[in-house]
Formats: C-alpha cells, sequence, structure tokens
C-alpha cells in the first residue's frame, strides 16, 4: 500500500485517480471481501428473518416482542458488539459476521410481517373460498403478493450491512473497512475517500439491484395472485 497522500497537484482529482491506478489489485481483493462477508451475512439472516416474519403474523405479542428484540439488537454500537464477541468468535470475519446478523433482522422481520398482515382481507376470503387451508394461503396468496415488500426489507437490510461491514476490518475482517483505518491512522485522506466512495458505490448497486426486482415482483406477482385465484373462483362457480 502507498504511503499517505493528499488531494494536491495540477487537478483535484489526480490524485485519488492515482491512488486507484497503484493500488487497483489491493483494492479489487478488499472489494471481494466486502462482497463476500455481505453475501455470507444476507445468506444467512434472511431466511431467519423471513421465517421469524412469517411465524409471528400467528401471534400478536410474540410480533410485538420480536420487533422489540429486533430494535434492540439495531441499537448495539458495532463496535461495542465485536468487543463482546471477540472472546467467543476470535479475530477476524466470524463476530463481524453474527452482529451484521443480528442488525439485518429488524428490517426484513418487520417488512415481511407488514408485507403479510398487509395482503387484503378480500384474496384471503377467496383463498378460504377455494378450500384453502391457512399454510395454503400463506404460500400461494400472501407470500407471493408479499415478495416485494419483503424485497424491501431486504433490500434495507443489505444497504446495512454494506455500510458497517467497513466497521469490521477493525478487528481483521477485512474489506474495504482496511483502507479506511490505515487513512486513518497515516493520516491519508485521499485513502479515506477513495474506500468510502467504494463502499457507498456498492451500496448504490445492491440497492439500485435489489429495488430493480422489488419493482418487477411487484408488478408480476400481484397480477399473477389475483388472475389465478380469479380463474379458480370462476371454475368452482361453473
Amino acid at each position: 500500500m502507498t504511503t499517505a497522500h493528499s488531494p494536491t497537484g495540477p487537478l483535484f482529482i489526480s490524485p485519488y485517480i492515482e491512488f486507484v491506478a497503484e493500488n487497483f489489485n489491493q483494492l479489487v481483493a478488499r472489494l471481494v471481501e466486502h462482497i463476500l462477508i455481505t453475501a455470507e451475512t444476507v445468506l444467512i439472516a434472511v431466511p431467519i428473518a423471513v421465517g421469524l416474519g412469517v411465524l409471528i403474523t400467528y401471534n400478536d405479542r410474540a410480533a410485538t416482542a420480536v420487533l422489540w428484540l429486533a430494535g434492540i439488537a439495531m441499537t448495539i454500537p458495532s463496535l461495542a458488539a465485536f468487543g463482546l464477541l471477540v472472546p467467543f468468535l476470535g479475530i477476524g470475519s466470524d463476530p463481524v459476521v453474527f452482529t451484521l446478523i443480528l442488525y439485518s433482522q429488524l428490517p426484513v422481520i418487520r417488512n415481511t410481517y407488514v408485507g403479510l398482515t398487509g395482503v387484503e382481507e378480500a384474496m384471503k376470503e377467496a383463498g378460504r373460498g377455494l378450500g384453502m387451508t391457512r399454510r395454503q394461503r400463506l404460500r400461494r396468496i400472501q407470500i407471493p403478493m408479499a415478495l416485494p415488500i419483503i424485497l424491501a426489507g431486504v433490500r434495507n437490510a443489505v444497504v446495512i450491512v454494506v455500510g458497517v461491514a467497513a466497521v469490521g476490518a477493525y478487528i481483521g475482517a477485512g474489506g474495504l473497512g482496511e483502507f479506511i483505518f490505515n487513512g486513518i491512522r497515516q493520516g491519508d485522506s485521499v485513502m479515506i475517500v477513495v474506500a468510502t466512495i467504494v463502499v457507498s458505490l456498492l451500496a448504490l448497486a445492491a440497492d439500485y439491484g435489489i429495488a430493480t426486482v422489488e419493482q418487477l415482483l411487484r408488478i408480476r406477482n400481484g397480477e399473477e395472485v389475483e388472475q389465478r385465484v380469479s380463474t379458480q373462483l370462476i371454475e368452482r362457480a361453473i
């Protein structure tokens, strides 16, 4: 890694371009680490959160308790959480991933719960009219119609994970945060700015990608479910 840089020169932007050119391979390596930490977290956190979101639709008290606990988890400062987990999980990515899983729960659980309970009562009644059990209504009507809202929660969770994962470099988890902390230690503002921009671009790219899928599902799934239920009702009436 190069020595300290400062944003001076014939063009203000030239030190940043120079830094990227000199450290391109390391930037790519840290970016891949950052993506892997994010992917590992999301792959573990989302099934847990969606499962909890589905379960709490059966009990309002459980919903209140689970959402409250998930909210409490998000208030714990990341460095404090890392410090508490290091004696048990050691230095590296494990305590970071564990903490990020906790941080990911609230947006996904909340959106799953809101999405499932917010399905129009008329659609649920139509399912009952077709003789569907509660589990069948959940699988065939509620989840498909709630999927865009669930994805919106996943989208929020991913953006949170991408941002907080940078702090994980403080305990040796790797990722783009290494450049940020090295820049702070060396007083290198260029290193800090470049790494921060890359983290921000990664978060924006993830947000845009999931938002696009969410919009497509919002249009397609709602129409498909309504059409399928209507067709079954007509066939039953005939």
